[in-house]
């Protein structure tokens, strides 16, 4: 990986991830029937738009790129990264068995960027992606 391409820190990714979990949330209120539906495709494709970047990502600067082919994240790549967490999410509807999955989902990545040397969750593994820092 060159000076230019670094990996991705924690806290910006927590921001870049809870910026994202706003505009899910906001979705959720906005429009009460469609709004789940809306926050679990967007949670499945928003690293795939904007040249590997979801909203939050473009807003605090990162990206999310292949590391088998060195590109920005797809569509399929990000259906695949975000699977783990986008399983959580739907059982959101579920009150309290959904939510506390859900949780268990979002800890559960967490702890594996913080135990991972590459600073990567299950999904990124999964899909064979790395988040880098783009700014």
């Amino acid at each position: 990986m060159s000076e230019e391409q670094r990996s991705a820190g924690l806290l910006l990714r927590t921001a870049a991830r809870v910026i994202d979990f706003i505009l899910i949330a906001a979705a959720l209120e906005i429009l009460p029937k469609a709004g789940y539906f809306a926050g679990l495709t967007y949670l499945l494709l928003s690293d795939g738009f904007f040249d590997g970047r979801s909203l939050g990502k473009k807003l605090v600067r990162l990206r999310v790129v292949s590391t088998e082919k060195n590109t920005p994240c797809s569509i399929k790549d990000s259906i695949m990264r975000n699977s783990p967490l986008a399983l959580g999410f739907s059982l959101w509807i579920v009150p309290w068995v959904g939510w506390i999955f859900f949780a268990a989902a979002v800890v559960l990545e967490f702890i594996l960027i913080l135990g991972s040397e590459d600073g990567k969750r299950l999904g990124d593994e999964i899909a064979k992606t790395t988040v880098l820092d783009a700014s």
